[in-house]
């Protein structure tokens, strides 16, 4: 067996940065908006820019644009750490192009939620197919994802790290399905929208907090030839 080299640093720190970006940028984008509640609203409120009512919910993000281009950077550097983690290591061709392709998916779908805000505006000049296909990429392609990048990572050390990215993968994927059935069903509700859709999204941040660190720590060897 001949080991292949480890994640590049480069790229375990872009997972990280990542998902530090992402999350203090929900956080400080919160802080100033009234009344936001981490439970009721969908994250993409805190990137509205108009002030008003959406579907029940208040809207008044006036730190919209920290949000917006904090859903770029974070497509931007997905994208690349994805591409950085492929590069020269034993993943099998498939894997890789596939790893790849869902990262660009991802990235492609994250940027579109911070060009087309999910607001009463785009709602009614029909811009909001973009904000919905875009956050539809990003959920899905990401958690995705994590689930092919778990699959390689499964045949290598540390075999957990590769368990552990499927199942996050897997509980994303659950939590956006919950979020469509609990959100459109006047029969029951089992959790705010709010949670159902950070169950989805959390998920691939912590992913890829998660590799980055352990990258990082362990110097984790993603592939040896032949296996």
């Amino acid at each position: 067996m001949v080991r292949m080299r480890p994640i590049q640093s480069k790229s375990a720190v872009l997972w990280i940065i990542a998902a530090v970006i992402y999350l203090v940028a929900e956080a400080v984008s919160a802080s100033a908006f009234p009344g936001y509640s981490y439970a009721s609203n969908y994250i993409s409120d805190l990137g509205v820019p108009d002030v008003g009512v959406f579907q029940g919910r208040d809207i008044d993000s006036p730190l919209h644009v920290v949000m917006n281009v904090a859903f770029a950077l974070h497509g931007v550097l997905f994208a690349a750490a994805a591409v950085l983690t492929v590069r020269g290591t034993a993943w099998r061709a498939g894997a890789r192009r596939g790893f790849v392709t869902l990262a660009l998916v991802h990235a492609a779908g994250i940027i579109l939620v911070g060009l087309f805000p999910g607001s009463q505006t785009n709602a009614g000049n029909g811009l909001i197919v973009f904000h919905v296909l875009g956050a539809a990429m990003a959920i899905i392609a990401g958690n995705a994802a994590a689930i092919v990048a778990g699959s390689t990572l499964r045949r290598h050390v540390p075999r957990w790290l590769g368990t552990a990215s499927i199942v996050l993968g897997v509980v994303g994927i659950i939590g956006l399905v919950m979020l469509l059935v609990d959100s459109n069903s006047t029969a029951f509700s089992v959790l705010p929208d709010g949670v159902w859709e950070r169950m989805a999204v959390y998920t691939i941040l912590a992913w890829e907090a998660l590799v980055g660190v352990t990258a990082l720590s362990t110097r984790t060897r993603l592939g040896r030839i032949g296996a």
